[in-house]
């Protein structure tokens, strides 16, 4: 199953018009990369659940036919949350181990590996972790024999399980965003309401006595949850493939203009005299002879000129027929 109901809120304005995992990323949306992964790695038949804007998820994967998986699509008429989300599509889960994936990463990593670890455990579920060396902003989970103890910082009921941390010198554990789960799952499942897996699954799970397995992967793994991520992300990997401008379909850089290190989506014009630096152009944006636009991601003004800007997005401004976002350097 693919998580792609979310609002994508710190991704604001590009999520105005459409959910998180249906923005464009390198050529494809983001969700094509995920149900692309889970191909390569053996699953064919995946479920998308649906709430935000979600149009825009299906129209990105169709019936997943290009992207080598079917799918199966389940709408969410209020928001559950990444177990809730569970909840409402377990009459398409729970006929055995099942994967679970956000639709908002890009990897690599072996899921194949982990889909053996979680056969060799015998746990109720797999949860797949890396290490995070920079100690980025994600929960740190800890670990024992192969088994996760405890998940650093949240509360619930299993907060006090005897840990250990994973070692002085051993970078902290992080959570991929991956699990790999029995169908026994949904006993701990809250029916018809949201929930969210650590606090409402797994930590009353763990206080039961039931072994929560991890997986320890290596491979590359990224998360597109901000902008100035999803800018970073993007720039690192064309600068791999030799390349500074990702161009979507129908865009127009005239000839004088100079544009570098940035992302044009569908139907972007730039004219003569512009500069673009460091830049995310959003659909049928113009940027104007002798604009400069630099550092900042920019949509339509008519899209959000109604909207009310989410708590968690970044303040911006209107500047002629576009809204610019600055983002922090």
């Amino acid at each position: 199953m693919i998580l792609a109901a979310g609002y994508g809120t710190r991704l604001w304005p590009l999520t105005v018009d459409r959910t998180k995992p249906a923005i464009p990323f390198l050529g494809r949306p983001l969700v094509g990369y995920v149900a692309e992964y889970l191909a390569r790695n053996g699953i064919g038949d995946v479920v998308v659940n649906l709430h935000h804007r979600p149009e825009s998820v299906r129209e990105a994967l169709g019936d997943g036919s290009k992207f080598g998986v079917n799918l199966s699509y389940v709408e969410e008429p209020v928001i559950l949350g990444p177990s809730g989300a569970l909840d409402n599509a377990r009459d398409l889960l729970d006929g055995g181990t099942f994967v679970v994936i956000n639709g908002k990463i890009v990897t690599d990593i072996d899921l194949r590996q982990a889909l053996k670890t979680h056969r060799e455990s015998s746990a109720l579920a797999t949860l797949v972790l890396r290490e995070n060396p920079l100690k980025e902003n994600f929960t740190p989970v800890e670990t024992r024999d192969g088994l996760i103890t405890n998940f650093v910082g949240v509360s619930g009921p299993a907060a006090a399980a005897d840990a250990s941390p994973a070692g002085a010198q051993r970078p902290p554990l992080m959570f991929t965003g991956i699990h790999i789960l029995e169908p026994r799952i949904f006993e701990y499942i809250p029916r018809g309401v949201f929930s969210h897996t650590i606090t409402d699954v797994y930590l009353p799970a763990m206080t039961k006595g039931e072994r929560i397995a991890a997986h320890v992967a290596e491979g590359m793994w990224y998360e597109l949850s901000t902008i100035q991520r999803y800018l970073e992300i993007s720039l690192s990997l064309m600068k791999e493939q030799g390349r500074d401008i990702e161009k979507g379909a129908d865009c127009e850089i005239h000839s004088k203009a100079e544009v570098s290190d940035s992302i044009l989506w569908d139907g972007v014009i730039i004219e003569d005299g512009a500069t673009v630096h460091r830049a995310i152009l959003g659909d049928g944006v113009r940027i104007r002879a002798g604009d400069v636009v630099e550092n900042s991601a920019v949509v339509r003004a008519e899209l959000v000129r109604n909207e009310e800007r989410p708590a968690k997005a970044l303040p911006g401004d209107f500047k002629g027929d576009n809204f610019v976002v600055p983002l922090a350097r």
